[in-house]
């Protein structure tokens, strides 16, 4: 009885996710026949390109680094009831403070100045995230319309200091902060860039896995968000669980947006994130805030943005084409609590 009970809690989500897929590929497939392409083919070639190609397969899950830290830094939230729209903006912060650590502290040994860089860029989107968590904690503010409002504030706050005080002189046509020092880059695998970042998210995503359902940090969290009244009435600190489950989720998105800059760009840049806030948010949502579901999603979504170039190459399609599937994949995501609100 109880191996069929998990057992229905496996296959239901993973039976729900698969088939998320296949509504999604099969729309998309519909819109590549309308403009006179061949969706089979534009399948095939994307999947041979991005999957059976170990290169192509490395930039996928080069890509899946930051998608699992920004859907990480959006299920910890969720799982206590908040919705964090700002990962795009604490990932920016955390690529802001990651780097001054790496330009201004120099002479340090490399493992010193690597875990400094680490921290700083964690502390950035931690105290980003910092904001509407105590906003909402003090009742004042919701924290939907708070870290929406910052997304669109913390790359103002980067392009002063790129554009300012800390632009690279020698580069003067392109704003952008000096090379980092090889002390504060992150290392990189098998002569690809796949680097430590992806390592840190599959840390993060099984201690997340662990915790939520084998802690009483876990227990608590999911009290909170399930019925933060009751919490109360059991005594639970529920302001100080909000700001905490905000202040989690910053530091990841943020440790997301340091590990871009120090593993691939090696400098801080005004267009240091092509969305990967925005991503992670689809991932949770898709996924549910599930441990598992983030992985595959995460996965699914990073597949999808690498096949862009593809679809450009082998269809001639331009890359907007991904941002029609990225809408399709959000209209699922709308679609859900609509439909179980229905089926209630």
């Amino acid at each position: 009885m109880l191996l069929s009970g998990w057992r229905a809690r496996i296959a239901w989500p993973l039976l729900r996710l698969l088939l998320t897929v296949v509504i999604i590929l099969g729309v998309f497939g519909v819109v590549l026949w309308a403009l006179g392409k061949d969706p089979l083919k534009a399948y095939r070639d994307t999947f041979r390109l991005n999957i059976l190609n170990p290169r192509g397969l490395s930039e996928v899950v080069v890509r899946m680094a930051p998608l699992l830290l920004t859907a990480l830094g959006v299920a910890i939230p969720f799982r206590a009831g908040l919705i964090n729209v700002g990962a795009e903006g604490q990932f920016m912060m955390g690529a802001l403070l990651g780097t001054w650590a790496a330009l201004n502290l120099p002479g340090l040994p490399a493992g010193l100045h690597l875990s400094l860089v680490i921290l700083a860029g964690m502390l950035g989107g931690a105290a980003w995230a910092a904001i509407p968590g105590l906003l909402r904690a003090l009742g004042w503010v919701n924290e939907t319309i708070t870290t929406l409002l910052l997304n669109y504030l913390a790359p103002l706050v980067v392009g002063y200091f790129v554009f300012g005080p800390w632009r690279a002189p020698e580069l003067a046509m392109y704003p952008q902060t000096p090379e980092l020092p090889p002390s504060a880059r992150f290392p990189t695998l098998f002569g690809t860039r796949l680097h430590l970042g992806f390592f840190l998210g599959l840390f993060f995503l099984l201690g997340y896995a662990y915790l939520i359902s084998r802690s009483r940090w876990g227990l608590e969290l999911r009290a909170v968000g399930g019925n933060p009244e009751a919490a109360r009435r059991l005594g639970l600190p529920v302001e100080r669980w909000l700001v905490l489950a905000m202040v989690i989720g910053g530091a990841l998105a943020g440790l997301a947006g340091i590990a871009e800059v120090a593993a691939i760009h090696g400098r801080l840049k005004m267009a240091i994130s092509p969305g990967y806030g925005f991503m992670g948010f689809l991932v949770n949502w898709l996924a549910f805030a599930n441990p598992f579901g983030i992985l595959l999603m995460a996965f699914l979504i990073a597949f999808i943005a690498s096949s862009g170039f593809t679809l450009q190459i082998t269809q001639r399609l331009p890359y907007a084409a991904v941002n029609v599937l990225m809408a399709l994949i959000l209209f699922t995501v709308l679609a859900k609590p609509l439909g179980k609100g229905v089926k209630g």
